[in-house]
Formats: structure tokens, sequence, C-alpha cells
């Protein structure tokens, strides 16, 4: 019923992390969503043959590679691409095999803008949590800014559609609109809890009015 309500009022697609714990969302839950909604799922995940086993089944129209720390509460800085090439590459080949459009979590570093590329993912995700963590220390969030407006656009040279996500919210979206080439935000924690006072409705519809001023 959420993710009805988040299409009725703007949302171009639903994302959706389904952690190897499972301790945020469950496999029936995706299947759910994947069942019901009308425009698309973008399923989160692991770079692990369990979770890439569990895209080729529900077939969503897009995957997101994420890292997974145990500890963490949420995800926490961006996948090193580079570091496990060959297992990203894998997932990346399965993926496109399956017609399934592949997304890479990533800090915006060049190198591993490059991975994406070389690998065969047509899709980068620019993680922004360096960016929202330091909003409120000017120069810092400034440094940040230029990463990501950097990163945005050798990753549009290189033919991939960038996606930006992660601590993005009512206010810093102004900022993040000066990130070049960007195709789509995936905004979670701000949407949910704005809806906790304001309604699911109203914060989706205001969000997508900020994105689309």
């Amino acid at each position: 019923q959420l993710t009805l309500l988040c299409e009725k009022s703007g949302a171009d697609g639903i994302t959706a992390h389904l952690r190897e714990d499972a301790r945020h969302i469950q496999a029936s839950d995706i299947h759910q969503i994947q069942e019901n909604i009308a425009t698309r799922l973008n399923l989160e995940m692991a770079c692990t043959d369990e979770m890439c086993s569990f895209a080729l089944e529900i077939k969503p129209k897009s995957v997101c590679l994420v890292p997974e720390n145990r500890q963490e509460i949420t995800t926490e800085g961006g996948l090193d691409a580079a570091g496990q090439i060959d297992r990203v590459r894998k997932v990346t080949d399965n993926m496109n095999a399956a017609g399934i459009e592949t997304s890479l979590f990533i800090d915006p570093e060049l190198h591993q803008i490059e991975t994406a590329a070389e690998v065969g993912a047509p899709c980068i995700e620019l993680h922004t949590g360096a960016f929202a963590n330091n909003y409120h220390q000017p120069s810092a969030m400034r440094t940040e800014l230029t990463k990501l407006q950097a990163a945005a656009r050798f990753g549009n040279e290189l033919g991939l559609t960038v996606n930006a996500g992660h601590g993005i919210n009512y206010i810093n979206i102004v900022e993040i609109l000066e990130i070049p080439h960007l195709h789509e935000l995936n905004i979670g924690h701000s949407i949910m809890s704005r809806a906790m006072i304001n309604g699911i409705e109203e914060a989706v519809s205001t969000m997508r009015q900020l994105m689309n001023p």
C-alpha cells in the first residue's frame, strides 16, 4: 500500500534494499512490491551469488550493487568495485544477459567510475553521504560537492547514466541539483521521516517538486 501511495504522489520508481540478513525488508515483501507497482523496482543488493540468483528470479527493472557491513545501521560508503572487479563483472554480466539494468553504488572516485564502465555496467549511483555529512561545514561541503560534480562529468563522458543517493533531504537537494548530468535520485530516509508528520503523499510530492523546480 505504501509503495502505491508513493507512485500516486509522483515517485518514478521504488527502491528497496534486501540485505543478506533481511533485517530491513523480507524477500516476500520484494515479491509483493514487484507484483503490484505500476512503475519499476530498483533492487539494492550485495554483490553475491545468492542475491544475484534472487534478482534473476524476480527480474526487477534494475539492480544497484552496494556494499554490506553487518555492523552498520544502513549502507555506509560506496562499493569498492575496483577491488573486486571479477565479482562485480560476473554479477553485471548476469544482469545484462537477463535485461536487468545494473548500477554500481560508488564513491565519487574516478577509478571506481572507470571500473563501472570496464565491467559493462550502464549506470552508476554516486554516494552523496560525505557531502550530506559535511553540509553544515560550508568549506568541506563544497569540497565534496566539487568531487561529485567532477565524478558526474566523468561518468557522462564514459557514456554512463549518472544517478545519486544517500543523505539527500529537503534542504540539501538545492546543492545536489548543482551536480550535472543527473538522471535519477534515490531518496529514502528523509522522505519517510517527513511522512511520519505530513503523510507519504505530501512527503513524496514535495520532494518531487524540489527535484524539478
